[in-house]
């Protein structure tokens, strides 16, 4: 039977099938009373794991959450993530690893999230341009000073991965992967290998029409929506997978969370790793 749970870290415990909050519109009224209200229906359902950025919307989704749920439930996790930043002569975002950029956005994100630690703080990318041990070495440093409880990392390759664990503990990564798209499963593997969660963003996407069809069909022999079937997949593919669905809509919140309870066969799970495969096999042509 497939676990609901998984501790992060080894002792942070949360709900496999969490919360993404980066589409969660920070505009005034109503827009904003909408995202308040998907919030905290999150929460009612039992979600336990929110994941956002200080890139959505440069730390206005962070003020949003902790607008909505401060002060936070005893079990709640918000993880956030770090090293995109406005720089340059343009000022557009761009990856920024900088040690100085880090802690200035930790600091920001303590206060916007009104907490004195973040437990899961996440680099948001790997900056080229600043080596991996002084990001790394960075965070590990904000983690001793007890600003941060664990130190995870995004959209990395088994290789960075394994050169940050010489540095320092890593208890989650956050890569793109879905039903479809498995470019990142040798991460996925070595996350599984060590019992480090794997987070991944876009979990829910649609290949081409033939692939679709798949879905459909076997979306329909399960009495499911095709969303809810791909989360499904997900939470039984892997145990240290936790998918992190976003939406605005209350309606869809509730769809993406009744996944859980999605019983796959292992006919049908055999049906749709079959799509994955043809995927990956068609890419290599």
């Amino acid at each position: 039977m497939t676990s609901t749970e998984f501790l992060i870290g080894g002792d942070l415990r949360v709900r496999r099938l969490g919360f993404g909050a980066m589409h969660l519109p920070t505009d005034p009224d109503p827009a904003r009373r909408t995202s308040l209200a998907v919030t905290r229906r999150a929460v009612e359902l039992g979600v336990t794991l929110i994941d956002t950025a200080h890139l959505y919307g440069g730390g206005a989704n962070e003020e949003l959450l902790a607008e909505a749920l401060h002060p936070y439930p005893d079990g709640l996790l918000i993880t956030t993530k770090v090293g995109v930043a406005r720089s340059g002569p343009d000022d557009e975002w761009r990856l920024d690893g900088r040690p100085a950029v880090l802690r200035d956005q930790v600091e920001q994100a303590l206060r916007r999230l009104r907490v004195e630690r973040i437990e899961l703080l996440q680099l948001h990318r790997i900056d080229p341009e600043t080596p991996l041990a002084d990001q790394v070495g960075t965070l590990r440093e904000l983690r001793d000073e007890g600003k941060i409880g664990r130190i995870g990392l995004s959209e990395v390759t088994v290789g960075e991965l394994d050169q940050a664990r010489r540095i320092v503990g890593i208890a989650s990564v956050q890569n793109r992967y879905n039903l479809l798209d498995r470019e990142h499963e040798p991460v996925l593997a070595a996350c599984e290998a060590a019992g480090i969660a794997f987070l991944p963003w876009r979990p829910v996407a649609w290949g081409e029409s033939g692939q679709r069809a798949e879905v459909a069909a076997v979306a329909a022999e399960v009495g499911a929506t095709p969303t809810q079937l791909a989360l499904a997949w997900l939470l039984g593919h892997s145990p240290v997978v936790l998918p992190i669905p976003g939406t605005a809509r209350i309606d869809h919140l509730e769809e993406n969370l009744a996944a859980e309870d999605l019983h796959l066969s292992q006919a049908h799970r055999d049906r749709l790793d079959r799509l994955g495969e043809a995927r990956s096999q068609g890419t290599a042509r």
